[in-house]
């Protein structure tokens, strides 16, 4: 076509494909050259950077490795384009675990767009935060989820709720119960979405915490039609687990009947006896719900006569929340999502009455038609539902019926179900459809087919006659079908079982179809039957020697399986022979025995030893009753008559596929318990008082005193990732006249405790509180009202005291940068030096200490930054913020003056001044000596990465005002260093001695400025609570105020509790540092102080 223009239909598809393509993204996967990105992602222009992410997110893709341009990407999160911030939000979730130090630097940027205008750019940033799975920013992460849990905009505390089991996932204790209350705060959200995905959050995060859905059950009832479909799968399965666990099971439910159906207007008008209540398998099913299959048939008496207490049951007329459950649920049975309609159903098969469960038939039966790809999940259910009450579906046995287009899985499901639920009045109907499979092309199927008309003739009595003739018709007329043709011996097997002796000519039918019978299989079948019913009635023993010598005439020829079962009939029929045909069919087992000695299967073999040991007595005799023999038949028969018994163990039904699961769960899908799954919990195990529930005015004050901030709490963090703790405001000068007065009266030595005019207002601490709310929520601040005269009462004074010179005390710790046995004998130790740098406001002053532990002097030392000569953007250097920018050039180590030799145990010391490119990761410095190279690791200690900051306390106060939430965070510790101060027990001042001990500590591992040490007057002689210690510094790098408070609580010649906050915008750092401070406060002190 059109070969005239030069057009194929190749390029005519081509051409088509293109035109559609126009207007979309979709040439961004035409082109994987990376090539021309680079320079897109540092261009002015928005819509180049847009292009570069895009391509960058199709190469992601595609399964391409672009993770080189992750700082490119990171310095774009501070654009202004909400385009150019969702994808760069994208690319940082991709890449974010494995480039975690640089995915560190853009946590400020999303602090900041956690208070955008736009509430999609606040929800991508909390997305973004919580994807970031590491555990140095889980409090930062807390604190904005705290803070989107209370956004006005619903998205962004869906997205909240979302971010809540990410948190969880890290596993951090201590975070526990704060992720628990905020799923609880989300759980009473007004919005249908926030709330579906708060329940997600509830079943992976604490699930069996039923306080938080009693606190809101009825709410959530109410809810729940309105929540979004995944979030109603949920959110029903909590609250039938809640209701379970605090009431219990119903009365009037199925789970709890153990009588007929006739009583309860269950059994349909015919009175057909298939629709009879199976009260045993409902007895486990409801046991394994409870349970779990696992732990209930574990236990050996897994008996019906175990039964539910009384007091673990409830009735639907007296109780209130299973009546709300059953009504919101009811609606949900015609949801169009089928996961959806087999949740309710599964709340209405447990806690409705018996009159009700039928509610759930149509439903289940319209999914069935439905929809194609849920028809397996939905049968699987309906099987558990109809092997209990088989009259549910009874009625409704055409909807299943088998299609052409069904799924194999799916055919048998719906045969299994026909073969269940088959009554009096639609056997005829279910049989004529049977005929139709059986002449399926699928033999498989077919061979399904016949095994459904046995297990249909043995449910109902009435019908044997008919599916005998048509079984025994298809093993005549079945020629090289072996599934369809052993299916329908088994089938007539299990129709023989129930009442041999009235089908003595059955039995005579299949020995006489022997010869045309040519699978193995169905051969063993028939002759397991010779052997079972050798004695029965009077026509088969006639037959028994024609039938062996049969067997044996064909026993070569036999396949194993079926010489197995010729050795065993044989053995039986000559236990149970008469008199007569005795010596006939001795002869004839001892030819069958010596064919079976010399088969070349060894199984054959041995099970001919065997049976020839047994039956000795039997072999060697010449009559039945040899007295000879006697004795010996006595105990040989015993024996016999155990191996060989004639007496088949009843079929129980419970034995096959007892394992029961929840309904809609995948495990009862797969029969096994699927990760993640648990049952119902125990009735009435949750005690829930009515005191706790709280009404909705009552949880509103509740929630706005805590944002509030109560001055109480003053040593726990909270929801917001802030510290609760008491604020001073100073009036006056730090030394006051009173102060000095009191001295006088005192020894002559120096005042060590001065009272100042230190008060502390609560309304102001309320005031700062309600401050930093209103900078979270984006709300005008209400400090319009406070009045001058209102923040002066409820003020408590304050001592201050004087510590003192200290630093001639301070001794900083030492490090090892190369021991002797890695150095032949060189030991380098090196110390943080508080001296601020000469060179550039980015170097740290380090003191380096050479020794020479070798018996050889040690020539030409020296240490030289081993990247100086590199030419490479590593991704250290990548690490720099913004405020280095005009530190680039500034070289990583200042060049140290060579020690030309040092001998045999001497030293030599040298400062140094180190430039480190992240406050986390180590310089590599290279150590020169006596003509060798010997790389080393210069570790940063995060105490000396700042520098002190002279401010007073009132510069204090204000700063600390200005870096509330987010930029606030703290830690509890444990101090013990002053219980081995000597000088306690000499009598001198207890918090002196407790003062100095923090201070010596803090000053010995960081490069802090003491601002000062307060102390309430109120506090008794032994008391230390509420003493407290201020540290203000800068961060080297950046100049940014880093604040520092350290309280006090306990008794003083206890350990004392110390809670450690850190006021600073640059939070990664102030994180770790806060880390590090409490870490070597819990260090005890090698020495007393």
């Amino acid at each position: 076509m059109f070969n005239q223009f030069g057009s194929t239909a190749d390029t005519l598809s081509k051409a088509s494909a293109a035109v559609l393509r126009i207007g979309t993204d979709a040439h961004l996967y035409d082109d994987p050259e990376d090539v021309s990105i680079a320079p897109l992602l540092d261009s002015k222009f928005e819509s180049e950077k847009c292009e570069a992410l895009k391509r960058l997110l199709a190469l992601i893709a595609q399964g391409f490795d672009v993770s080189n341009f992750f700082p490119q990407v990171v310095k774009n999160v501070a654009s202004q384009s909400s385009e150019v911030k969702k994808l760069v939000y994208l690319y940082l979730l991709h890449y974010a675990e494995k480039r975690p130090n640089e995915a560190l630097l853009s946590i400020n940027y999303f602090q900041k767009d956690l208070g955008d205008p736009n509430p999609l750019v606040r929800a991508w940033a909390l997305r973004t935060m919580a994807g970031i799975r590491l555990h140095v920013i889980a409090p930062l992460a807390l604190a904005a989820v705290t803070k989107c849990a209370r956004d006005p905009a619903v998205y962004v505390r869906k997205c909240a709720a979302n971010a809540l089991p990410k948190l969880n996932d890290l596993r951090l204790d201590e975070h526990a119960p704060a992720i628990e209350e905020l799923v609880g705060i989300l759980l009473n959200d007004l919005s249908p979405g926030v709330v579906g995905a708060a329940a997600a959050a509830f079943t992976s995060i604490c699930p069996n915490n039923f306080e938080l859905i009693g606190k809101n059950y009825k709410k959530l009832c109410e809810i729940l039609p309105d929540v979004e479909e995944w979030g109603q799968i949920l959110l029903i399965g909590s609250l039938l687990r809640y209701v379970v666990a605090r009431h219990g099971l119903v009365r009037e439910s199925l789970m709890l009947s153990l009588h007929g159906l006739e009583s309860n207007g269950f059994c349909e008008k015919d009175g057909d006896k298939s629709d009879s209540f199976d009260a045993n398998l409902v007895s486990l099913v409801s046991r394994c719900y409870i349970e779990g299959p696992d732990e209930y048939l574990s236990r050996s008496n897994n008996t019906v006569a175990a039964s539910f207490d009384s007091k673990e049951t409830t009735s639907v007329g007296d109780n209130e929340d299973v009546k709300i459950l059953l009504q919101c649920t009811s609606p949900l049975l015609w949801s169009n999502n089928s996961a959806v309609v087999l949740a309710a159903a599964g709340v209405q098969w447990i806690m409705a009455p018996l009159e009700d469960v039928k509610k759930i038939v149509k439903p289940l039966l319209f999914l069935l038609r439905s929809s194609t790809a849920s028809k397996y999940v939905v049968l699987c259910n309906i099987l558990v539902f109809a092997k209990a009450v088989p009259s549910l579906f009874a009625p409704h046995f055409e909807d299943f019926f088998i299609c052409s287009s069904d799924a194999y899985q799916v055919k048998a499901h719906k045969l299994e179900m026909l073969s269940l639920i088959a009554t009096t009045s639609s056997i005829s109907s279910i049989l004529r459809e049977f005929e139709d499979y059986i002449k399926d092309p699928d033999r498989i199927f077919a061979a399904d087919t016949v095994a459904a008309i046995g297990l249909c003739a043995k449910r109902l009595p009435e019908i044997p006659t008919a599916c005998l003739n048509g079984l025994l018709a298809l093993v005549r007329q079945v020629d090289g079908e072996a599934g369809v043709l052993v299916q329908a011996v088994m089938s007539i097997q299990t129709i023989i079982e129930q009442d041999p002796l009235s089908h003595e000519k059955v039995i005579i039918q299949l020995f006489r179809s022997l010869d045309s019978v040519k699978v193995a299989a169905a051969r063993a079948s028939i002759i397991w039957m010779v052997g079972v019913y050798c004695s029965l009635g009077h026509i088969i023993p006639k037959m028994l020697t024609t039938i062996t010598k049969y067997l044996a005439w064909s026993f070569k020829s036999e396949a194993s399986e079926t010489k197995l079962q010729v050795l065993n009939t044989t053995a039986k029929v000559l236990i149970n022979a008469e008199v007569e045909d005795f010596q006939m069919l001795k002869k004839i087992v001892l030819y069958v025995l010596e064919l079976g000695e010399c088969d070349l299967n060894y199984d054959v073999r041995d099970r001919t030893r065997f049976l020839k040991k047994m039956l000795s007595y039997k072999l060697t005799c010449h009559e039945p009753a040899d007295d000879s023999v006697a004795s010996q038949e006595n105990i040989a028969e015993h024996v016999v008559e155990h191996v060989f018994g004639r007496k088949l163990k009843p079929f129980s039904p419970l034995n096959l596929h007892n394992r029961f699961y929840l309904p809609g769960s995948l495990s009862q899908i797969v029969l096994h318990a699927a990760p993640g799954y648990e049952p119902l919990p125990k009735p009435c195990s949750f005690v829930f008082e009515e005191h706790d529930q709280l009404s909705d005015s009552d949880r509103k004050r509740e929630a706005t005193a805590d944002l509030n901030g109560s001055h109480e709490s003053s040593e726990t963090v909270d929801e917001d990732g802030s510290s609760e703790y008491d604020s001073e405001s100073y009036d006056g000068s730090e030394f006051s006249s009173d102060g000095d007065e009191r001295n006088d009266a005192n020894d002559a030595a120096d005042p060590l405790i001065q009272i100042s005019e230190v008060t502390v207002s609560t309304n102001q601490e309320e005031l700062r509180s309600k401050m930093a709310l209103d900078l979270w929520l984006d709300e005008e601040s209400s400090t319009s009202n406070q009045t001058p005269s209102s923040l002066d009462t409820n003020q408590s004074s304050y001592a201050k005291i004087s510590i003192g010179d200290i630093g001639s005390r301070v001794k900083p710790k030492s490090y090892t940068l190369l021991d002797p046995g890695n150095g032949s004998g060189l030991k380098i130790d090196y110390t943080f030096l508080s001296e601020v740098s000469t060179a550039s406001p980015l170097h740290v002053c380090v003191e380096v200490l050479f020794q020479n532990s070798s018996t050889e002097p040690i020539l030409e030392v020296n240490l030289e930054d081993e990247e100086a000569m590199k030419e490479s953007d590593s991704a250290e250097q990548t690490l720099v913020g913004k405020a280095n920018a005009s530190y680039n050039n500034v070289p990583t180590l200042i060049p140290m003056e060579e020690i030309s030799c040092i001998e045999p145990g001497q030293s030599a010391k040298r400062l140094i001044q180190v430039r480190f490119h992240h406050h986390l990761l180590p310089t590599r410095l290279s150590l020169h000596y006596n003509g060798k190279k010997v790389p080393v690791k210069l570790r940063p200690d995060l105490g000396y990465l700042v520098k002190p900051f002279s401010i007073t306390i009132e510069e204090f106060l204000a700063t600390e005002s200005r870096l509330p939430g987010m930029f606030e965070y703290s830690r509890r510790c444990t101090f013990t260093d002053h219980v081995k101060d000597t000088r306690m027990e000499n009598g001198k001042d207890k918090f002196l001695s407790i003062c100095e001990s923090i201070t010596l500590k803090v000053l010995s591992n960081s490069n802090l400025h003491l601002v000062s040490v307060d102390l309430p007057v109120a506090n008794t002689l032994e008391d230390a609570t509420g003493l407290r210690l201020r540290f203000s510094s800068k961060i080297l790098s950046s100049e940014i105020p880093l604040l520092i408070t350290i309280t006090v609580q306990g008794k003083c010649n206890e350990d004392l509790n110390l809670t450690v906050k850190i006021n600073c915008e640059e939070t990664v750092f102030g994180l770790n540092l806060l880390n590090r401070i409490a870490n070597f406060l819990v260090e005890p002190s090698s020495s007393p102080s």
